[in-house]
């Protein structure tokens, strides 16, 4: 009778050591940095600094998929079962033999690899500050609900879950979209915890309020097309601007370009995908950047009208944002995709996810009153 090979849980256990050694510097950092503070001023110092690496995580996953490195370790969560590439290096050597410039080669095993180091010393952070907000409230002191943290937590989870799925199904433009704008939300939680630790009520009008909502509905639409244009390979469908391919309207396959349930590079039929239908991607794109560039000029425009100096300050970083973006998206057409132009690309959507979401949160912080600082939906027992 066979007998079923358990599965091998040491490359999984090596990661996650990995992790936990990255993770021991900043955490070191933290404590020396604020050893002689309060609880709450030390939760907050983390939290800040877990964005700011999360930040730093989105932007070497960006530079993991535009080297075409998401595949140079083809499962997960090792490398061939190695915890590096360095225990791989006869597979590697061999798959790089076959097809040089393939999506197997040494540099590339190490730029996923170490992409794999980082997403898990992230995870670790992340379980520490969810372990320290629930410590604070069973102090009775915390700043934070600690299931925010907690959902952290979970969130990071299912985004290592998407990131093995990535490598297991061969780069599913679905998944890798679906692992991008898991990013982006992380980054999200973590702006909206750091803000409730640092409460600076901004109060804006109603109508600027539902502005910024409209925008961040917008961010988020045209954050997921750009991911689609990515993950598909459609950034140079288009190579001229403003036309593309010398007209206002070229020839564009929607349903065969927005298609969900497909394989990478191919149909909904299992054919290859027309080139019509890279067009459709790529054009919707470029549709949807011209109407959230119009509304984030209208936001700024309004904001800057304020005759309060710190709704103009925002009005300034919104305008800057919106500026980087359409800087670095045209240097991608027009310069043929270079990989600074689009990871700067890439870091202009995360910063607008993080401006957005404090700038809500803050306009809430001020509509909950002088008595409750902290934005309710973060606050315990709200």
């Amino acid at each position: 009778m066979n007998s079923v090979a358990p599965y091998d849980f040491a490359p999984l256990l090596r990661l996650a050591l990995f992790g936990m050694v990255l993770a021991s510097a900043p955490l070191a950092w933290v404590w020396l940095r604020h050893r002689g503070a309060n609880a709450a001023r030390r939760q907050r110092a983390l939290t800040l600094l877990v964005l700011f690496l999360s930040f730093d995580l989105v932007l070497f996953g960006a530079f993991t998929r535009l080297t075409d490195s998401g595949l140079g370790c083809p499962d997960w969560p090792g490398c061939y079962g190695s915890a590096s590439p360095v225990g791989a290096q006869s597979q590697i050597a061999a798959a790089q033999s076959a097809m040089p410039t393939g999506p197997v080669t040494h540099g590339k095993a190490w730029i996923e690899m170490i992409h794999r180091y980082l997403a898990t010393g992230v995870g670790v952070l992340i379980l520490v500050l969810a372990a320290s907000s629930w410590a604070a409230a069973r102090r009775k002191d915390p700043v934070v609900s600690p299931w925010w943290p907690a959902l952290t937590l979970v969130w990071v989870c299912v985004q290592g879950a998407f990131g093995a799925l990535t490598v297991t199904m061969k780069l599913y433009p679905a998944i890798v979209t679906l692992h991008l704008l898991g990013g982006m939300i992380l980054l999200a939680l973590l702006a909206a915890q750091a803000q409730a630790y640092a409460p600076a009520p901004l109060r804006l009008a109603p109508r600027i309020m539902a502005a910024t909502w409209g925008v961040a509905l917008l961010s988020t639409v045209q954050i997921a097309l750009g991911g689609w244009v990515s993950t598909n390979y459609a950034v140079l469908a288009c190579s001229d601007f403003p036309q593309c391919h010398g007209t206002w309207w070229p020839e564009m396959d929607f349903a065969q370009g927005f298609s969900v349930i497909r394989e990478l590079g191919m149909a909904a039929d299992a054919s290859y995908l027309p080139f019509a239908a890279l067009t459709a991607i790529h054009y919707a794109h470029r549709l949807m950047a011209y109407a959230l560039l119009l509304a984030l000029a209208a936001l700024a425009w309004a904001l800057h009208a304020q005759a309060s100096p710190a709704l103009r300050r925002w009005a300034v970083g919104l305008g800057a944002v919106a500026l980087w973006q359409l800087g670095s998206g045209l240097s991608n057409v027009l310069l043929r995709w270079p990989l600074p132009g689009a990871v700067a690309h890439t870091a202009g959507s995360a910063a607008l996810v993080i401006l957005l979401t404090l700038l809500i949160l803050r306009a809430r912080q001020a509509e909950a009153g002088p008595n409750r600082p902290g934005t309710p939906a973060l606050r315990p027992n709200s």
